[in-house]
């Protein structure tokens, strides 16, 4: 394995487990305007990712740098033809996080309802949007012999994008709200589930529409390069398991799931572009791969040297805040938010 395919495992890696931990905080996000009853209810739903939701974009500002560092020009073409939708995303992490500070500045109902729905906001954008922007790299936009990108937003918001983007919308909020069953006690924990239990079936059928655009209008299935073999057929095993456990409340295992669908997909969707890291709809032979769009050698030999030493550190330091915050969310919890 050359350092160029390592390193494209690599910011797989990172997008998985960017998606994998900011997906339940943008459920979460999604659910909270619904799910509270009452000021102390939003407050608890608040507190169940509050400890979690900055340490978990770490993973995307992670692997944006490594874009950046070990990929150029894959950065310069996605930030310059994503620009729009990337901007957006952008706003809405500010707008969530700003939430967070301010919802609890002024015990005036109308300013934390603002807040509340701010939060709903920052949350069901990205979670929309993420989903756009994998499906356009793999179905592919006009990128020229330049490596530059010569299309328009519009370009961006074709019918299969925007299945991906529900289809990741859904599958944030249903692992959103399976996250609040392990994290919430009593009524709130029974509305999740319930929540839970009528997203799952809509989450099914927006998959299998997706799959099936997937095939029609991308060449990840058929194309030379890396066959995603099982691993597919694995996104769809456990996405269905997830409507067995969660009739049964066993909400761990639904939870886990929800989890190891997020990750099949995400690994689908990036061996399907692999060795590409953008799709050329224009001409094939214009598209971006791991070759074209590198630094260095030498700059992925001082990269991977620096990963090895960091890497390890900031996964053992998130386990332990997992492990340290780890306990249920009651009302008589300390509430902050």
């Amino acid at each position: 394995m050359d350092l160029n395919t390592l390193w494209f495992i690599l910011i797989t890696v990172l997008f998985i487990g960017y998606f994998f931990l900011e997906g339940f905080d943008y459920g979460v996000g999604i659910l909270h305007p619904f799910l509270g009853k009452t000021d102390e209810e939003r407050r608890i739903l608040m507190n169940t990712i509050g400890t979690f939701w900055d340490g978990n974009e770490v993973w995307l500002l992670t692997a944006g740098g490594a874009t950046f560092a070990a990929f150029p020009n894959w950065y310069a073409t996605l930030f310059s033809g994503f620009y729009l939708p990337l901007f957006l995303i952008l706003l809405g992490l500010i707008v969530r996080g700003v939430s967070f500070e301010f919802r609890s500045k002024d015990k005036d109902p109308r300013w934390r309802h603002l807040w509340d729905w701010m939060l709903f906001i920052g949350s069901f954008i990205p979670a929309l949007l993420w989903g756009v922007a994998l499906s356009n790299m793999i179905r592919g936009v006009p990128i020229d012999e330049h490596m530059t990108y010569v299309g328009g937003f519009f370009n961006l918001l074709n019918p299969y994008a925007l299945v991906g983007g529900l289809a990741s919308l859904t599958i944030f909020t249903l692992h959103g709200a399976l996250f609040l069953t392990l994290k919430t006690t009593n009524d709130l924990q029974n509305r999740a589930r319930a929540i839970a239990q009528k997203l799952w079936p809509v989450t099914v059928i927006i998959f299998v529409i997706y799959i099936f655009l997937s095939y029609l209008q991308t060449d990840m299935f058929t194309k030379t390069g890396v066959n995603p073999g099982t691993v597919p057929f694995l996104a769809a095993i456990t996405l269905l398991a997830t409507g067995w456990f969660v009739k049964k409340h066993h909400d761990g295992w639904a939870f886990t799931m929800t989890g190891l669908t997020i990750i099949f997909a995400t690994i689908t969707l990036f061996m399907g572009l692999y060795p590409r890291v953008l799709v050329s709809s224009l001409n094939p032979e214009w598209s971006l791969t791991v070759y074209n769009a590198s630094s260095s050698p030498y700059t992925l030999k001082v990269m991977t040297i620096i990963a090895l030493i960091f890497v390890p550190i900031v996964l053992v330091y998130q386990g332990w805040t997992y492990y340290v915050f780890r306990q249920r969310i009651t009302k008589e919890s300390e509430l902050e938010y």
